[in-house]
C-alpha cells in the first residue's frame, strides 16, 4: 500500500498534463477498437473552463465538475458493448468505441462530433467537402448520446450532413422529432411531448391550477416550457410564472438569476408546486440556495434530475418539501450492478474517466458516502496532488450503485442494443469486418426497421425516431432520516393515466392533494367561476348560479340550464327541482271560501223560492211576474252559482268545454227574462202614446227570450266545435306548472262576455227609464242597481284578468262572477222578500192601490194618453172595476189582464181628479 501511495502523486501529475488536449487522441475520454466503432457523446464534467487571457485563442479548455452519474451512463455503453462482443449477435464482428467528454458545452460536442466524421484510416483528421457523402467512410458508424437536448440538435446537425445516425439515451426535446430538421436523429427514450403531458396530469389530477417553471435558458428548456404551456392549456392549468436560469455555469449571472428565481418564489405565496427543467448542477445550486431561505413546496422534477443521488443527498433536503418527479423507464439492473463489481479490474488506460474517477475516490476517501459526490464533483486539479498521497485507495462499489440512475443506465444500453441489431441485418449479405462494407447512411435505414426484444418486451423506433417506453413515477420521501427515491407508480403513455403497484403507493400519491396551489379558491357546486381582471382563466371569482340554473360539480366554468317547462332552481343551486303541477284545488283555501259563497247564494235560492211560494197569491209575487217567471229566474241564477263548480278542481277537457258555455248561456237566460220583467214595468206605466205603441209591438216575451237565448246558444256552439277549449299547462310561472283550461279563442270568449254585456246594456236602459214608478212597484230601480253591479265587476274583470297568472286565475272569473250573481239576485228578490216579510201592511191591494192612486195624481196634468184602458178580471179582488166600453183582452202573467180601449179614455170635462182614479185602478190590474 505504501508503494501505492508513493505512485499516486506521479499518477496524478501526469494525468493533469495529458488530460489537456494536445492531439485528437489526447480528445477522447474512453475507446477501443473494433471492426465497427461507435462514437459516444456523453456531459462527464458539468463545465468547461474558460480562460482569462487576453486575447482568447481557439484552443479546447479543459473540463471541470465530475459527474458520477454521467460517467456510470459512459460504463453502461462500455458494458452494453462488451456484451455483444461477448454474444454471438454479431458472429465473429467486434465493436469498438470512441467516447468524448462533452463537457455540457455545446462547442466541445462539435469538436468531437468533426473528428467522428473524420475520413477513416486517414493519416490525420480531416473532414472532406463533397458533394456526395455516399461513398464516404468515417471513422465511426453511429454515434450514442448526448446527454443534453441542445447538445444533441447541434451534434445531429452536423451528422446529418452524412446521415450518421445519433441515437441518444436523454436528449428528450420535442423537437427533436421534427425528422425534417433532424433526420439522422433517433433516441431511446419518450418525447418530452409525453413528460410534459404526464406532467400536466398529475399537476391536473392533484387539483393545483396555479404552478411556477423553473427553465435553462436553452434549447431543451424553451421546448420543454413550450411544450408544458400546451399541455396545461389543456387541462386547465396555469403558469404564475417562469424563470429561466443561464444554461452554464460558467455564466457570470447564474447567481444573480437562482436568487431572482427564489425571489420570485417567495412573492407568489399562493404558487405551491414548481415545475423544474433544469441540469443536475443547476438543481443543485437552486437548492442548496432554496433550503437556506427556507422554501418549502412540491417540486415537479424532470427526467433529467428526478432519480439523481446526489441532489437527494444535499444536507437538510426534507426541509424542501417533496419531490415528485418521472424517470425513464428501467429494467432489472443486475448484471451491470456485477460489471461495476469487477471494475477494479478493467484496464484504465485508454479510459481517461476511469482514471479520474480512480484519482477522485483517491482523494475523497476520508469523506461519507453523502459528501462523496460533492467531494468529487467540486476537486480541483491541484488538490489532487496535495490530498492523493494521503490516503490509500478503497474502492467504493455501493457508492457507485448507490448514483446509478436506472433509467439513463437502461436507456444507454438500448441504444447500443439497437444499433448491433441493425448491424447484423446490415451484415447479412456482407462482409463488415471491412470498414468500408457499408455507409453510415445505410446503417440509418436499417434503424429506423430494426425491431428486437429486451427483457422479453419487443423494442422498436417510431415513425419519429423515438422509443416510447412511458415514465416511472418516483417520490422522494424520507426513510430513517435518509431521504430515498421510490417509485410509486407508472405512466402509460397510451392510456395516458397512471399504473400504481398496490393501495399504499396510491395512498402515497393522493395524499398530494392535501397541498393547495390555486390561485382561487375551489368553486362549490352551485357556483360558477367568474374571470376576473387576471389574464389567466385560473384566476377567478366565485359567484352564484342564477335562478333557474345550477351546478352540481366543483370548479364550474358556467352554470346549467335547467328545463324551464319542467324544472326550477333557486339562486346557488345544486340541482334542478321539478316543479309541481297546481291548479285551483278543491281543499285550497280559496276555493272553498268560493264553494262556500256559491253554496250560501244556492240556499239564498231555495230560501227566496220557498218565501215566494208560500205567498205566490200576494201582489208583491204577482207583481214579480208571477210564480213561473220568477223560478225561471232563480233557476238561472241557480245554474249561475252551479256553473263555478266547473271552475274548480283538476282540468279536464269536458270542464274546460262546459263551463265558460254553462255561465254564458245561463246568464243570458237570466238578463233576457230580467229585461222582458224591465220592458213589462216600463209598457204598464208609459204615458206617451208612441212609446206605448212602439213597447206594444216589442213586447213579446217567450220569442224574444228564447232569441237572446238562442243566439248565446249559437255563439257557444260555434266556439265549441271550431276553436273549443282545452287543457293546457302553462310553464311560464317559475316553480310551478299550471294546468289550466285555455279558452281557445280569446275573440270567442269575449264575444260571449260582450253578448252577455249587451243585454245588459239594454236592459239597464229600459230599467233606468222606469226608475221613478211606484215604489211599490218599481222594479226597474233595483234592476238598475243590479245591472250597475254586473258592469262594475266585469268591466274590473278585464284588467284583473288579464293580468293574473297562476292557478287563482279561475279564482277571478269565480269571484266576479259570483259578484254580478248575488248582485242581481239580491237587486231582484231581496226587496220584495223584504216587503213580504217585514212589511205585510203594504203587500195588500188597497196599499198597492193607494200608492198607485197617488202617483197617477201627481202624473195626471200631464197625461196626453188616448186610446188606452185597463180592465182587472183578478178573480181574487175584492173591489172590481168595471168598464162599460168594448175591449180586447189580453193576457199577462199570473191572474191579471189589461185591455187596450180603441177611443179616448179621458174626456174633455171629466175633472183631474177622477181621471187619476179610473187611471190608478187601471195601472194595477196590468201590473
Amino acid at each position: 500500500m505504501a508503494l501505492v501511495g508513493l505512485l499516486i502523486p506521479c499518477f496524478v501529475i501526469s494525468f493533469d498534463v495529458t488530460h489537456s488536449c494536445q492531439n485528437g487522441d489526447n480528445f477522447v475520454g474512453a475507446s477501443s477498437p473494433g471492426d465497427i466503432v461507435i462514437g459516444g457523446l456523453f456531459a462527464v464534467h458539468s463545465k468547461m473552463l474558460h480562460p482569462e487571457e487576453h486575447p482568447m485563442r481557439p484552443v479546447i479548455q479543459n473540463c471541470a465538475g465530475f459527474e458520477v452519474q454521467v460517467f456510470l451512463q459512459t460504463l453502461a455503453m462500455i458494458h452494453a458493448i462488451e456484451m455483444i462482443n461477448n454474444s454471438t449477435l454479431l458472429s465473429g464482428i467486434t465493436l469498438g468505441y470512441e467516447i468524448y467528454d462533452t463537457c455540457a458545452e455545446v462547442t466541445k460536442a462539435m469538436g468531437a462530433a468533426l473528428r467522428f466524421l473524420s475520413k477513416f484510416n486517414a493519416s490525420k483528421d480531416t473532414v472532406e467537402y463533397k458533394c456526395n457523402y455516399s461513398d464516404y467512410t468515417p471513422r465511426i458508424k453511429a454515434v450514442i448520446g448526448s446527454s443534453y437536448s441542445e447538445t444533441a440538435m447541434a451534434v445531429s446537425r452536423l451528422l446529418n450532413l452524412q446521415l450518421v445516425p445519433l441515437v441518444s439515451h436523454a436528449s428528450s426535446a420535442e423537437i427533436l422529432s421534427d425528422k425534417i430538421r433532424f433526420p439522422s436523429f433517433l433516441r431511446t427514450v419518450p418525447s418530452d411531448f409525453y413528460q410534459t403531458q404526464a406532467m400536466a396530469r398529475l399537476i391536473h389530477r392533484s387539483g393545483w391550477n396555479w404552478i411556477g417553471i423553473i427553465a435553462t435558458d436553452d434549447d431543451y428548456g424553451r421546448s420543454a416550457l413550450e411544450s408544458f404551456g400546451v399541455q396545461a392549456m389543456v387541462n386547465n392549468v396555469c403558469i404564475a410564472f417562469k424563470e429561466m436560469l443561464p444554461a452554464y455555469l460558467s455564466d457570470s449571472t447564474i447567481n444573480a438569476k437562482v436568487n431572482q428565481a427564489l425571489e420570485k418564489i417567495v412573492q407568489e405565496t399562493r404558487v405551491n408546486v414548481i415545475v423544474v427543467f433544469l441540469r443536475q448542477f443547476h438543481v443543485t445550486k437552486l437548492f442548496r440556495k432554496a433550503i437556506e431561505r427556507n422554501i418549502y413546496k412540491i417540486w415537479i422534477a424532470s427526467d433529467n434530475w428526478s432519480a439523481a443521488v446526489k441532489i437527494s443527498s444535499i444536507p437538510n433536503i426534507k426541509r424542501l418539501g417533496t419531490v415528485v418527479g418521472f424517470a425513464f423507464k428501467s429494467e432489472n439492473m443486475s448484471t451491470f450492478h456485477a460489471f461495476l463489481e469487477n471494475l477494479p479490474s478493467l484496464p484504465i488506460e485508454n479510459n481517461l474517466f476511469l482514471k479520474e474517477y480512480t484519482v477522485l475516490l483517491s482523494a475523497c476517501t476520508h469523506m461519507e458516502d453523502l459528501d462523496l459526490n460533492k467531494c468529487i464533483s467540486t476537486h480541483s486539479q491541484e488538490s489532487w496532488i496535495s490530498e492523493a498521497g494521503m490516503h490509500s485507495q478503497i474502492w467504493r462499489g455501493d457508492f457507485l450503485r448507490a448514483n446509478t440512475e436506472p433509467g439513463f443506465i437502461q436507456s444507454t444500453m438500448l441504444a447500443v442494443h439497437a444499433i448491433a441489431h441493425a448491424i447484423r441485418e446490415q451484415c447479412k449479405d456482407r462482409d463488415c469486418k471491412n470498414p468500408v462494407a457499408f455507409a453510415p447512411w445505410e446503417l440509418l435505414e436499417k434503424l429506423k426497421k430494426v425491431t428486437f426484444t429486451d427483457n422479453e418486451k419487443e423494442v422498436h423506433f417510431d415513425a419519429k425516431g423515438d422509443l416510447n417506453t412511458g415514465y416511472d413515477v418516483l417520490l422522494w420521501k424520507e426513510i430513517s432520516g435518509h431521504m430515498v427515491i421510490t417509485e410509486v407508480a407508472e405512466y402509460d403513455l397510451q392510456k395516458d393515466d397512471f399504473i400504481f403497484k398496490d393501495e399504499e403507493k396510491e395512498m402515497e400519491f393522493l395524499n398530494l392533494k392535501k397541498v393547495r396551489s390555486t390561485c382561487s379558491r375551489k368553486c362549490r357546486p352551485g357556483e360558477m367561476k367568474k374571470v376576473s381582471a387576471s389574464p389567466h382563466t385560473c384566476c377567478y371569482e366565485c359567484v352564484n348560479c342564477p335562478e333557474d340554473h345550477y351546478t352540481n360539480q366543483t370548479d364550474m366554468d358556467y352554470c346549467f340550464l335547467c328545463n324551464n317547462k319542467t324544472h326550477w332552481s333557486p339562486v346557488n343551486s345544486t340541482t334542478c327541482y321539478k316543479k309541481a303541477v297546481e291548479y285551483l284545488s278543491w281543499n285550497d283555501w280559496f276555493a272553498v271560501l268560493l264553494l262556500i259563497l256559491s253554496g250560501l247564494g244556492v240556499v239564498l235560492i231555495f230560501a227566496i223560492s220557498t218565501i215566494f211560494t208560500r205567498n205566490q197569491d200576494t201582489p208583491v209575487v204577482k207583481a214579480s211576474g208571477g210564480l213561473t217567471v220568477c223560478y225561471i229566474i232563480l233557476l238561472c241564477h241557480f245554474f249561475i252559482f252551479a256553473s263555478t263548480v266547473f271552475f274548480i278542481g283538476e282540468p279536464r277537457e269536458f270542464r274546460c268545454k262546459t263551463r265558460q258555455a254553462f255561465f254564458g248561456i245561463s246568464f243570458a237566460l237570466c238578463i233576457s227574462c230580467i229585461f222582458m220583467k224591465s220592458l213589462k214595468i216600463l209598457l204598464a206605466f208609459s204615458f206617451d202614446p208612441n212609446l206605448q205603441n212602439f213597447l206594444k209591438c216589442l213586447y213579446k216575451p217567450i220569442p224574444i227570450v228564447v232569441t237572446c237565448t238562442g243566439i248565446q246558444v249559437v255563439i257557444c256552439t260555434f266556439w265549441i266545435t271550431f276553436r273549443s277549449p282545452y287543457v293546457e299547462e302553462n310553464f311560464f310561472i317559475r316553480r310551478v306548472i299550471i294546468l289550466e283550461c285555455n279558452e281557445g279563442s280569446i275573440v270567442a270568449f269575449g264575444v260571449m262576455l260582450g253578448y252577455i254585456a249587451a243585454l245588459a246594456l239594454i236592459c239597464f236602459i229600459f230599467a233606468f227609464k222606469g226608475r221613478k214608478l211606484p215604489e211599490n212597484y218599481n222594479e226597474a230601480k233595483f234592476i238598475t242597481f243590479g245591472m250597475l253591479i254586473y258592469f262594475i265587476a266585469w268591466i274590473t274583470f278585464i284588467p284583473v284578468y288579464t293580468t293574473t297568472f297562476g292557478k287563482y286565475r279561475p279564482a277571478v272569473e269565480i269571484t266576479v262572477i259570483l259578484i254580478s250573481n248575488y248582485g242581481i239576485l239580491c237587486c231582484t228578490f231581496l226587496p220584495k222578500c223584504y216587503i213580504i216579510l217585514y212589511k205585510q201592511e203594504t203587500n195588500t191591494k188597497s196599499a198597492f192601490l193607494k200608492i198607485i192612486y197617488n202617483y197617477s195624481s201627481k202624473s195626471a196634468g200631464s197625461l196626453t194618453v188616448s186610446q188606452f184602458s185597463l180592465e182587472s178580471n183578478c178573480t181574487t179582488s175584492q173591489h172590481p172595476i168595471t168598464s162599460t166600453h168594448k175591449s180586447e183582452k189580453s193576457s199577462l202573467n199570473g191572474n191579471c189582464h189589461f185591455e187596450v180601449s180603441r177611443y179616448n179614455l179621458i174626456k174633455k170635462n171629466v175633472p183631474p181628479e177622477k181621471n187619476a182614479g179610473v187611471i190608478s185602478r187601471k195601472r194595477l190590474s196590468s201590473i
